[in-house]
């Protein structure tokens, strides 16, 4: 496959020939006209045939364009030798193109809350209610209403999310230009209020219509619209047929959920339509308290931030750390408090060591306040102190429970233990203290084995057990239990005590 590199020619040096060239082309295919000669793409855009056809053949490499000879006018055979082609948008170039113009509209989109698009979305409500409420409604009727429904919905969603987006940089950026945004604000506010008084109104009747369908049958609705476009797919098998339609109906069933959920609350999951309504309105005194700012700034008054951009320079114009800490505590006031409580302690030393009353507090001896007055305010907590719980019963209940849980998992392990190599179908029955054990341990052969590995050798995580597993080509292994049987491929397992087997070394 040809390395196509269709969006190569933004960052080439023609870049602007190469963008009326292109769009040349999708003109002429809006036209209906599939193929251009050189000639034809000079003439649109009167430019030098040169640069033309040497744009075109750039555009060809990129793979945005495709050149078939052009034999239609060979009268020689001089003609014939020399090189003409005729030229048409290739796939790459299209989809390119399209990518392009819908990049273009994103970036220039400022958005708009359309309250003519509620009005819309009620009158085709109010037409899909009727078709819902007929006993043999028409297919064609029903796919073109949803359509328009699930077209104009989309219009409406993405518009107020652009919009709220431009009034949160309006908002955010405001001393950009402040005379635009003052003269702009009055009729950004009545407009807000409008589309609120609209989207309360006519949004309360798009549920209640949104429920009366889903109460007639929406499915029913939206499967209709799904087998209608399942019978324009390609011809094929019944299967693929049936396999789109499922996909359309997933589709639409998502699309009608969608919108639903905009405009329908549910238990703690408020609609997007609220959401909006609430955001629209916090944007009101928000885009005031801007107003109010402005004005501030207009007649001279300071703000917080450039109260605190003079206190920096101050403290960065301080002689000396004294000077900054006087500072300090004449703009916050932000000192020990010794001087507001005391306690049995202090009024001892207080007694030994008295301090004239006129001395100030902050040449007075500093207080020793304790952490728990710091944190709380008080010395003591309030209320009866806890009583002293006896966990004695449930500290011998877990005692018991953990002797009796080791003395099961040793009758286990000594229970599993095979001093040989054995089949799985020879294990037999064991009881749920001991199947669990052995689904451990086969647990961790199986996974320490690999794609390829027909036999394996691993230890347990504490080390006591080895676990020697082997693949059989066949048989079925079944192992019962109090609890059902369990049953897989057979294997050989061989399951050795090291610390037995260690002791006998230690005693030899």
């Amino acid at each position: 496959m040809p390395d196509f590199q269709p969006f190569a020619h933004l960052t080439a040096p023609n870049v602007d020939l190469y963008r009326a060239v292109m769009g040349a082309f999708v003109r002429a295919k809006r036209r209906f006209v599939v193929h251009l000669r050189p000639e034809d793409v000079h003439e649109e855009l009167e430019a030098d045939l040169a640069a033309v056809t040497d744009a075109l053949s750039r555009l060809k490499d990129w793979g945005n364009l495709r050149a078939d000879p052009d034999t239609s006018r060979v009268t020689t055979v001089e003609d014939f030798h020399r090189a003409r082609f005729l030229y048409q948008l290739t796939t790459a170039g299209e989809a390119a193109e399209q990518a392009l113009q819908t990049f273009d509209e994103a970036l220039g989109r400022r958005g708009a809350l359309q309250a003519v698009a509620l009005t819309d979305i009620v009158t085709q409500l109010r037409a899909l209610l009727e078709l819902a409420r007929t006993a043999e409604p028409d297919p064609a009727k029903v796919h073109l209403l949803l359509r328009g429904l699930v077209s104009r919905f989309t219009d409406l969603a993405d518009n107020a999310q652009a919009f709220m987006g431009s009034l949160q940089r309006s908002i955010d950026l405001h001393d950009v230009d402040v005379d635009a945004f003052r003269a702009y604000k009055d009729q950004l506010i009545d407009y807000l209020e409008r589309f609120i008084k609209d989207l309360v109104t006519t949004g309360a009747e798009i549920a209640g219509l949104v429920a009366e369908i889903d109460h007639a049958g929406a499915g029913r609705l939206l499967a209709m619209a799904a087998g209608r476009e399942a019978e324009d797919a390609a011809p094929g098998a019944d299967q693929e047929r049936d396999a789109e339609f499922e996909r359309g109906l997933a589709l639409w069933r998502d699309r009608w959920l969608g919108l639903r959920q905009w405009f329908v609350s549910e238990h703690q999951h408020p609609s997007q339509a609220k959401l909006l309504r609430a955001r629209a309105r916090a944007a009101v005194p928000a885009l005031l308290q801007v107003v109010a700012a402005l004005n501030e700034r207009r007649a001279g008054r300071s703000d917080r931030s450039a109260d605190f951009r003079t206190l920096a320079r101050w403290f960065a114009q301080a002689p000396d750390e004294a000077t900054m800490h006087r500072l300090w505590r004449s703009v916050f006031g932000l000192s020990s408090s010794r001087h507001l409580t005391v306690d049995a302690d202090t009024l001892a030393e207080r007694e030994e060591q008295p301090v004239a009353p006129n001395t100030p507090w902050h040449d007075a001896p500093p207080l020793l306040i304790s952490p728990q007055l710091r944190k709380t305010g008080s010395y003591e907590r309030r209320g009866k102190p806890n009583k002293i719980v006896d966990r004695t019963e449930q500290r011998r209940v877990l005692a018991e429970r953990a002797a009796r849980q080791a003395e099961e998992t040793e009758l286990a392990r000594k229970r599993l233990l095979t001093h040989r190599p054995t089949r799985l179908s020879e294990v037999g029955t064991l009881d749920p203290a001991e199947f669990r054990l052995f689904l451990g341990l086969l647990g961790d052969a199986l996974s320490a084995r690999g794609p390829d590995q027909f036999q394996v050798s691993t230890t347990t995580s504490d080390g006591t057990l080895e676990i020697r597993l082997t693949v059989l080509d066949s048989g079925v292994a079944e192992i019962r239990t109090p609890h059902g049987t369990f049953s897989g491929p057979d294997h050989v397992i061989e399951i050795i005590d090291l610390m037995a087997a260690e002791s006998e070394e230690w005693s030899a």
